[in-house]
């Protein structure tokens, strides 16, 4: 045969081959029998609109730079490196004690949704609301342009609290959300106290008040004397503690002077469990972090908004460093410095068995961009579903949520999928396939009615055949299909009536597929 000939036919064997692999169905199969508990405060985020997200987003949160030198005594604060480190009105031109805080709490009580208060440790509070500019312009600005924060009263707590002073007291601060707001009712979402925000960033984001880089020891102490204090007026209450900016605050503390080699999350776990035996009581009961995808594609990190096909593949497969042994991501992290696959969440419950056991997991901040690209809800959607697989506590995405907005799409999919806020459920069931994970994946719950509710994620730009297979499971009577493709930012119905035996469906190219299913006798 002749070489050119011979090439042909090779090529030709080659894609019918192809063709055969791609006409087989992928295949799911769930164990009913396997089950685990998701938590509901995983479906957070930081800016909802309850206009027509209350009942839909679970959790939310007070945080951000802007909270580090917020006084709840007259609302002022410092902008620091955000905008020209100046102390000014904008997180509320109210002088009444906490009013920002209260209108916070109030949208999140409206909704039914669980708060997380950020409470300042750093050591000073904004003293004004102004004038405008660099606090530095003012001589001793220190002393004139802030107040001391101390982590207790050691007196009687006051309402208004006293101003004239140059004293703010976080404890006090705590009294007055737990005597306002705090509700007594069993079912009553809850309010978290989370320890400032990202202190291994102080450096650069307030250099005005804290100009010296952070070490391991000033962060365990920091956090262990403002937990103390906390729960000595709110001994119930959840505190959310450490809140680290990124991959390398949480492993090194930014470099930080005394890191010697040592872990820092090893180590912040090991001092809250020392602290925890000191005082006699649990201290941390959540440890908070930020994750913004360093994921590369095209030469951009995937939380640019730019259109690239580049950055849509890489964006879909980014959440899969959140567990995925075997995924390796084109980041300075994977590439530069651990030369193997990050599996994050996983690392770091080893390091919480290890070394603080019982403490929960939380992304108080988080995002993997895609706002107006069909790429975006695949990715938060795949989140999502790992979330509540691997047992994060409570999450709230750090993106503005809106009604158009494609990230805000992969909450559907679970939190809204019919359109009458219908859920997936908060009892998990283990799934295996013979899907790889950078082209399908499916999580499975049981709902509080006994359906079965399926997410099903195609990530390619071809349809897929998908097998369901149930394993302990009851018989499925019918099933309904609801789906979000590019184009669409709401979960359309595509389908209800009896369900299809076998269990089949064809998911359509780079769409999610919500997939409820009726057992027999219900």
């Amino acid at each position: 045969m002749a070489p050119k000939l011979l090439f042909i036919t090779i090529g030709l064997i080659a894609f019918l081959v192809a063709r055969v692999a791609l006409a087989d169905p992928i295949t799911f199969e769930i164990d009913a029998a396997h089950t685990y508990p998701i938590s509901p405060l995983i479906y957070g985020a930081n800016f909802p609109d309850w206009r027509t997200m209350a009942g839909k987003i679970t959790a939310t949160r007070l945080g951000g730079n802007r909270m580090t030198a917020y006084n709840w005594e007259t609302n002022a604060s410092n902008a620091g490196s955000d905008w020209n480190n100046q102390n000014d009105a904008f997180m509320g031109k109210s002088d009444v004690p906490g009013e920002t805080v209260r209108k916070f709490l109030d949208g999140a009580i409206k909704a039914n949704a669980a708060a997380i208060v950020t409470v300042p440790t750093l050591g000073y509070v904004a003293a004004d609301k102004g004038p405008d500019g660099d606090v530095n312009r003012t001589p001793d600005f220190l002393a004139k342009r802030f107040n001391v924060s101390l982590p207790s009263k050691g007196a009687a707590f006051a309402y208004p609290p006293d101003v004239t002073d140059r004293k703010v007291f976080q404890d006090e601060f705590v009294n007055w959300v737990q005597k306002n707001f705090v509700r007594p009712a069993a079912d009553a979402a809850p309010i978290f106290y989370a320890l400032d925000n990202e202190p291994d960033l102080w450096k650069n984001t307030h250099s005005r008040i804290h100009p010296h880089a952070l070490t391991y020891d000033e962060v365990a102490k920091n956090n262990a004397q403002y937990t103390a204090a906390i729960k000595k007026v709110a001994p119930k209450a959840q505190v959310v503690g450490l809140c680290s900016f990124g991959w390398s605050g949480w492993h090194s503390l930014q470099n930080a002077p005394d890191a010697k080699g040592l872990d820092f999350f090893d180590f912040y776990c090991q001092q809250m469990r020392l602290a925890e035996k000191q005082s006699g009581k649990r201290l941390i009961d959540v440890i908070d972090i930020h994750y913004y995808t360093e994921a590369r594609g095209g030469g951009a990190r995937v939380i640019d908004e730019k259109a690239d096909p580049a950055i849509y593949a890489a964006r879909i497969q980014a959440p899969r460093s959140l567990w995925d042994p075997t995924y390796r991501e084109t980041s300075w992290i994977v590439n530069d410095v651990l030369h193997e696959p990050m599996a994050e969440l996983r690392r770091l419950r080893r390091s919480i068995d290890a070394n603080y056991p019982g403490t929960k997991l939380a992304l108080c901040e988080y995002d993997f961009g895609g706002a107006k690209h069909i790429s975006g809800a695949i990715a938060e959607a795949d989140a999502l579903g790992i979330f509540g697989r691997e047992g994060i506590y409570l999450a709230t995405n750090w993106r503005e949520m809106k009604e158009d907005n494609y990230v805000y799409a992969g909450f559907r999919a679970f939190r809204d999928y019919d359109g009458q806020g219908a859920a997936f459920g908060a009892t998990g069931m283990a799934v295996t396939t013979t899907a790889d994970a950078g082209v399908a994946s499916l999580y499975a719950s049981r709902d509080e009615h006994g359906r079965l509710v399926l997410v099903a994620i195609n990530k390619t730009d071809a349809a897929l055949p998908m097998a369901v297979h149930l394993k302990d499971g009851p018989a499925v009577k019918t099933a309904a299909v609801y789906r979000i493709a590019a184009g669409q930012t709401k979960p359309q119905a595509v389908s209800h009536g009896a369900a299809p035996k076998p269990l089949a469906w064809e998911l359509p190219a780079m769409s999610i597929s919500t997939i409820v299913l009726e057992p027999a006798g219900k």
